[in-house]
This record gives structure tokens, C-alpha cells and sequence, in this order.
């Protein structure tokens, strides 16, 4: 009940532990938030959980448990989290972008920029679009479980996709398979295509813009992957897997691919809501990158046969459930991860959800927070704290 009990204490001041994260008390939304994330309080162990609502241009933060159980650290709107494949939507934010500037078309194939391919192999014709959208038919074994010993350099991981064939059967834009390696992919043609490294593009084009000063991607270090930059490292969780077992120092990052711009990237909920909120197209500035964003939502190809009441849609890496909303949303997750951001843009509601612990089921705590909401927006928004303005 520990992990219980702070968060009720945490809903009740919003983020205490971060002075200017804090939000003048809502108890109806903090009602609604508390119900609704109970059932991720762990039977035992450490972990902790932030949480960003944005509701009609005005944003509240709230915090759970512990950042780091060893130090005495509880979680704060400033503590930084591993995003697991939340970074995927920065992947595709940076495309459309790149799109829209006329760098990059989404039917191109990622040879033309990828030159180490060679004339034949299915690689050949793979697009930019089909990476963003899974339906390239790229599957390495990295890709799902059982999970395999193997890792790639980039040398390695060229060789592998020139002898990759798509399975029987598999037509390319034709049909949709979840694929991290497809996304490594997509990071090296960017930076082929626009000549710089996929951490200074997103930096320059995404992160600069809207001020998100917690949010990185590895930098180069000791890790082949990265390291986490050192102003953010004093502010990282310790991971925790879905037994309560520390993984990793705080700031771990993993990964089958050994080369920078692989690693995943890490952010604050504070950053994040920010980044919701550019995504709902709240922000007095910057409104072509929030076009962008938006144009990144739209719904592009079937996830799964489509029945009567709730197909799911795929769009540039974000997923689109129609119904009352539709809900926007992308989730993640590692073995010491869990993350979820979602948004109902035509009742301008959004939510992001960190948790320094795997195996947490946010997502559904996450969709059904904003179905609440949506259907109940009037009795819960709140007045914004000067702080939040920004946003």
C-alpha cells in the first residue's frame, strides 16, 4: 500500500517535490486519475510513475512513487525517463517535417540515400513511408521474443538487410507488422538524406523550437549506443523490471544496435507536455512543426482486419482509434520502462504517462483517462498555474 498511499498524497499537492511543477489542485481530475491508475500500483517492490494532463491549452502534472528507491528519490515532473518507442513519434515528427520541406518524399525508397544496398534485394524497395508506417515486411529476430544474443554494428546490420528477404507472401505497403529494426533503419536514412546526425537533427528541429530542455537523444560516449548527456543523468530513474528488481543504472540504455543514434531517447513529463501540447496544436508558435505533428496523425493503413466498432489505424508511427474521440496515441515499453502518451485532438485532451518500471500496463490506464475525460470535460478542467503557461 506504500506505493498507494503516495500517490495519493503526490495527486493531492501535484508534483510537490518540483515547486515550479506545480499546479493549483484539482481534485475532480485528480479523482479521475487516481481511480484509473491504481491497478498500477505493484503487488511489491519500488517504481514510480509521472503523469502530464493537458486539457484545453491549460496542463497538470502529477507524481507517484520513487524515482530511484535506493537514494530516497520520489518522482517528480522533472525526473527523467527512459521513453522506450515514445521516441519513435520524434522519428516521424522529424519526417514530416522533412516531407514538408521537400527533402524527402514518403514513396522514395531509403536505398536511394542508404547507397550500401545492393541492386536486387528486397531492401531495395522499401520507402521511408513503409518504415513510418510498419508495412515495409522488415522483421529481424530482434524484433520480438524469444529474444536473441545477437547485436549489430552497422556494418553488420547493412550485410543483414542486404541478404533480408520480405516473407512469403509479403507485399510491400500492403500489410502491417510492428518492426523496431525498421525504425534503425529510418534514423540512418535520415541522416544520410539531411547530413546530420539524427541527434542534432532532432535537436535543431524539434527539441530547440519548443524548448524541451530535458529531452535527449544519447549523445556519443562510452556506451556504443550513447550515454545519456551528463546535465540529465542526476535526474534519471533507476529502472526497475515488473518484479521490482533494479536493471541498469539510472539512464540505462539498451538496444541490439551498437552505434550512436540507436539508443532510446529520454525526456521529463514537464518536456513531454510540452510536446502534447505542440501535437494538439496548442502553442502560440512555432505552427508549422505543429502542423507537421498533426499531419504525422492521419490515418494511413489498417493495423488489423477492421470490424464493425473500433478498427485501429497506422499512422506515421502514431496508432488512431476511432470512436467517440478518435484517440491518438503511441505506448512503449522496456524491461525497466513503461510509457504511453495519447491524445483526443477534437476535444483538445492529452495525456502523457512515465513509469520507471516494465511490464506496466499504461496504455489502457492512459486510453481510458482520456475516454473519462472526454466525456466528462467540463466538470475537470482546471485553471493552469502561471508556470504552465509556456505550455
Amino acid at each position: 500500500m506504500r506505493w498507494l498511499t503516495a500517490t495519493l498524497l503526490m495527486m493531492a499537492t501535484a508534483c510537490p517535490a518540483a515547486a515550479q511543477c506545480r499546479a493549483e489542485p484539482n481534485a475532480a481530475l485528480g479523482s479521475v486519475i487516481g481511480r484509473h491508475i491504481k491497478e498500477l500500483q505493484p503487488g511489491s517492490g519500488p517504481g514510480g510513475l509521472a503523469i502530464a494532463v493537458r486539457i484545453d491549452g491549460r496542463t497538470s502534472f502529477f507524481s507517484a512513487g520513487m524515482a530511484d528507491e535506493a537514494r530516497r528519490q520520489p518522482v517528480t515532473c522533472d525526473s527523467v525517463f527512459n521513453l522506450a518507442s515514445l521516441g519513435k513519434v520524434f522519428d516521424t515528427t522529424l519526417l514530416a517535417d522533412a516531407v514538408r520541406r521537400g527533402e524527402i518524399r514518403l514513396d522514395e525508397p531509403v536505398a536511394k540515400y542508404v547507397t550500401e544496398f545492393q541492386h536486387g534485394g528486397d531492401i531495395r524497395v522499401v520507402t521511408f513511408g513503409q518504415l513510418a508506417t510498419h508495412t515495409s515486411g522488415l522483421l529481424l529476430p530482434q524484433d520480438h521474443p524469444p529474444w536473441p544474443d545477437e547485436h549489430y554494428v552497422l556494418s553488420t546490420f547493412i550485410d543483414t538487410l542486404n541478404r533480408w528477404s520480405a516473407s512469403e507472401g509479403h507485399r510491400p505497403g500492403k500489410q502491417h507488422e510492428y518492426t523496431h529494426a525498421g525504425f534503425i533503419l529510418l534514423h540512418l536514412a535520415l541522416e544520410r538524406r539531411l547530413g546530420m546526425p539524427l541527434r542534432t537533427l532532432v535537436e535543431q528541429r524539434i527539441l530547440k523550437p519548443l524548448g524541451m530542455t530535458s529531452t535527449a537523444l544519447p549523445g556519443r560516449g562510452s556506451n556504443p549506443r550513447g550515454d545519456l548527456d551528463a546535465a540529465l543523468k542526476p535526474r534519471a530513474v533507476q529502472g526497475y523490471d515488473g518484479d521490482g528488481q533494479p536493471v541498469g543504472e539510472p539512464g540505462d540504455i539498451q538496444g541490439y544496435y551498437l552505434w550512436p543514434g540507436t539508443g532510446q531517447m529520454f525526456s521529463s513529463a514537464r518536456d513531454m507536455a510540452t510536446f502534447l501540447a505542440a501535437n494538439l496544436g496548442d502553442l502560440p508558435g512555432n505552427r508549422q512543426l505543429q502542423a507537421d505533428m498533426r499531419r504525422a496523425h492521419r490515418a494511413l493503413f489498417p493495423m488489423r482486419e477492421s470490424n464493425a466498432q473500433a478498427p485501429a489505424w497506422q499512422a506515421l508511427a502514431w496508432e488512431v482509434h476511432p470512436g467517440s474521440g478518435p484517440i491518438v496515441d503511441k505506448n512503449g515499453g522496456l524491461n525497466n520502462a513503461s510509457a504511453y502518451i495519447g491524445m483526443v485532438p477534437g476535444k483538445r485532451i492529452g495525456i502523457v504517462m512515465l513509469a520507471n518500471r516494465g511490464q506496466q500496463d499504461v496504455t489502457q490506464a492512459g486510453r481510458r483517462i482520456l475516454l473519462e475525460l472526454a466525456s466528462q470535460k467540463a466538470g475537470v478542467s482546471g485553471k493552469a498555474h502561471p508556470h504552465d503557461a509556456r505550455m
